[in-house]
């Protein structure tokens, strides 16, 4: 792409972060907290909501190619959702998610108009009979399906690529750093949840394909214990490791998100049963508090993270331990990992296999 048209598209969209949403509401950065307000104050409707997000999907995906598919039934579900608002049909409660969009990993079934195809043409008119497990969950808690994210195809990385590309949604780009890795395998929805073109997602992870993502696009991403979060209805690699888990904008979106999932299934009975037991009464949001660290240790492996003195990574490294000890008031502790070589090497040939094998954009930004 022409850097003259790249510079355009980037101020274009610094632009249209900064204008306001309805009625003076700013949708942009808007949390799930912040959005029921506006939902009980009448400052926003979930319709309003809705059709932001279809316009930033319009406008950016085209770009970023994170949504491989938008849900036709989105703006009606939207509309149900504030009908029920203000019919004050308050018999069952009104939750955290109630009328908000969240946008789906292509991998995670739903019975509406949408396919489910791991981001493969190979599955291309799979529009099955029943919702997967989270989604009933999401369902149930009034949440409006908005789509379906791009993801890498069938969950795995390509041997020419950095991650994100499918051959329905085509190759996900960082929205940061366009030239960058967005990683995967959950890269449409960390992508999304980053530009904002969606209030909340859900990703899949088997090894790093939330977290991964997450850290790459700057958002936050929790990779749930395996059997917290039902995988039935979701497309598998390994009933071992697989997992479904949010990708937001801030912890508590996610925490939000994590306490609507999770919790027993039938249809994946075995493993949500033991993981149920360990759910917490009230929720994980009970647990969000500022100082909730507080003098708890945390272990920093001795000589992994080494960065040559003066640059980015190490200032930024430094900068992040010293925020730890101050602000957190976490304590600090290095300890001596026995199997460090072992990630060395992995890391060695993970590096080594993107500098042979990456993506033209990622040879090209190596140095």
């Amino acid at each position: 792409m022409p850097r003259p048209l790249l510079a355009v598209l980037v101020a274009a969209l610094v632009l249209v972060l900064e204008l306001p949403g309805a009625h003076g509401f700013q949708i942009e950065e808007a949390t799930v907290a912040s959005i029921q307000i506006g939902f009980n104050n009448g400052s926003l409707t979930s319709v309003e909501l809705v059709q932001f997000y279809l316009d930033r999907i319009s406008n950016f995906n085209p770009l970023l190619h994170a949504v491989i598919e938008v849900n036709p039934d989105a703006l009606r579900q939207a509309a149900r959702a504030d009908a029920e608002r203000c019919s004050g049909r308050r018999h069952r409660a009104i939750g955290a998610l109630h009328g908000v969009p969240v946008l789906l990993k292509d991998n995670i079934a739903t019975r509406d108009a949408l396919n489910t195809t791991a981001g493969s043409f190979a599955l291309l008119g799979s529009v099955v009979r029943r919702d997967a497990g989270v989604v009933r969950r999401l369902r149930r808690a009034g949440a409006v399906v908005l789509g379906k994210a791009n993801m890498d195809e069938w969950a795995n990385f390509r041997s020419f690529s950095g991650g994100g590309w499918s051959a329905r949604g085509g190759k996900g780009r960082n929205p940061y750093v366009l030239s960058a890795t967005p990683c995967g395998s959950s890269t449409g929805s960390a992508i999304a949840a980053a530009a904002s073109m969606a209030a909340v997602t859900l990703g899949t992870e088997t090894d790093g394909s939330i977290l991964c993502p997450a850290s790459l696009n700057s958002v936050v991403g929790i990779k749930p214990t395996v059997g917290l979060t039902s995988r039935a209805g979701v497309i598998p690699i390994t009933p071992r490791q697989d997992t479904i888990g949010p990708i937001c904008r801030t912890v508590a979106d996610a925490v939000h998100v994590l306490d609507t999932i999770v919790g027993y299934d039938a249809l994946d009975a075995i493993a949500t049963m033991q993981a149920s037991k360990y759910i917490p009464r009230g929720g994980y949001m009970q647990f969000l508090k500022k100082d909730g660290l507080r003098g708890k240790r945390i272990g920093v492996p001795n000589g992994f993270f080494n960065f040559p003195n003066g640059t980015v990574q190490q200032m930024v490294y430094e900068q992040h331990l010293s925020t730890m000890r101050g602000t957190m008031h976490l304590i600090i502790a290095t300890f001596v990992w026995g199997n460090r070589n072992i990630c060395h090497i992995w890391c060695h040939v993970t590096s080594t296999c993107i500098f042979l094998f990456g993506s033209k954009e990622t040879r090209s930004n190596r140095d």
